[in-house]
């Protein structure tokens, strides 16, 4: 683990109408889900009491990307997300590329023997999940941080 920042992190999988958590434990083995928050006016609030709860060393939220590495549609809407999270929190926010972690999950989640209709209510744990593992593992593989920081504009 050459490099390895220890620490609780959440992971955050964004979306239009829920937000997936996630934690890990300090030692980065094991990435767990812990709630699917509702998207509205209270999302950011939800997670400044789950960061509160959890004392992460950081907070990864998923970019959403196309194949080709370029913005989709819910790029933008992610990056506002994580900006005002990095606000209403102490802990730092990065984004990570998340392409294929909502896929990953579907599939997990399939061959766990659950439909897709009867898993929509916790895919979004499943996809953070997924996310941050794979941030984790990028880390203690290359012993740097993923991703890119969020600016705050107060630093």
């Amino acid at each position: 683990m050459t490099g390895f920042r220890r620490g609780v992190r959440l992971g955050v999988d964004v979306g239009k109408a829920r937000v997936g958590v996630a934690r890990c434990d300090p030692d980065g083995m094991l990435a767990v889900p812990v709630e699917t928050v509702p998207r509205d006016d209270r999302s950011i609030a939800r997670l400044v009491e789950l960061a509160a709860e959890h004392e992460p060393v950081e907070i990864v939220v998923g970019l959403p990307l196309n194949m080709r590495g370029d913005d989709t549609p819910s790029t933008q809407d992610a990056r506002d997300f994580a900006a005002e999270l990095a606000t209403a929190q102490a802990a730092p926010v990065r984004m990570v590329d998340e392409r294929l972690s909502t896929v990953s999950a579907h599939t997990a989640l399939r061959q766990s023997g659950r439909s897709q209709k009867g898993s929509r209510s916790i895919v979004d744990q499943v996809a953070a999940v997924v996310l941050l593992q794979h941030a984790v593992d990028t880390e203690k593989q290359t012993g740097v941080p993923p991703g890119i920081a969020v600016r705050t504009g107060l630093e």
